[in-house]
């Protein structure tokens, strides 16, 4: 809905959230499940741009110091333009940025310019990544990694598959990481986040979130709906 994406900032603060993952929506969010590519999908039919989206970001800089990156994808980027994008992004308040379909390969010149704009960067981990290639994404990674619980895309899952291999990735990730790495992608439950911390600095829920307040028709509905959500995952952790 309009205008939602402010309130849901500052409730989910209040609600004990460290740091904010906003979304640019893209016709063709690879990296996402259904969940979310509906939700672009609703946000562009509505207008988001990431324009928009930036002044909504500068808006809530201005009522919280919380950590705010920005994940999107490198078409709408480079429409846009990239020292544009990360200038205005600078200028809005906006910490670091995940962009999921970045190679790192082909990023020496994305993080150099971010670096210049101090614009951290996030670099995906996932089970299929090799050791070697896990203590490189955490090099160039800027503050932290994002490791990616399952090779697919982002929703809500009952589980991540064997619980003994993902103990064994996650502490493969522990073992090849200097700096801090957090995981998403298919957390929906507090037993979840209890099992994924005894490794992990934290947690990213997106899908499950979104699920949490689809049926909402305000913003009040949809912050309070948000908020006992993300109470719920507390439970136990």
């Amino acid at each position: 809905m309009r205008g939602a994406t402010l309130p849901l900032i500052l409730g989910l603060e209040k609600a004990g959230a460290t740091h904010i993952e906003v979304g640019i929506p893209f016709s063709d969010p690879i990296a996402d499940g259904p969940t979310i590519q509906r939700s672009s999908y609703v946000a562009l039919n509505n207008g988001a741009t990431i324009a928009n989206i930036l002044h909504t970001v500068k808006d809530a800089r201005r009522q919280t110091s919380m950590p705010i990156l920005l994940m999107g994808y490198v078409n709408p980027i480079l429409r846009y333009g990239v020292e544009r994008f990360l200038n205005e992004a600078r200028e809005a308040g906006v910490d670091g940025t995940i962009v999921p379909d970045l190679l790192p390969e082909e990023s020496e010149e994305w993080r150099r310019l971010s670096a210049q704009y101090a614009i951290s960067n996030v670099f995906l981990v996932a089970p299929t990544t090799s050791e070697s290639r896990m203590r490189h994404l955490d090099a160039i990674s800027s503050d932290f990694s994002y490791c990616v619980s399952v090779t697919g895309v982002t929703g809500a899952r009952q589980a991540f598959g064997d619980a003994n291999t993902f103990e064994s990735f996650l502490k493969k990730v522990k073992r090849n990481t200097t700096k801090p790495f957090v995981v998403g992608f298919g957390i929906s439950k507090s037993e979840q986040v209890r099992d994924v911390c005894r490794y992990a600095d934290g947690v990213v829920v997106g899908s499950a979130l979104i699920k949490a307040m689809e049926n909402e028709k305000s913003i009040d509905g949809a912050e309070k709906a948000a908020a006992r959500f993300f109470s719920s995952l507390a439970e136990s952790s």
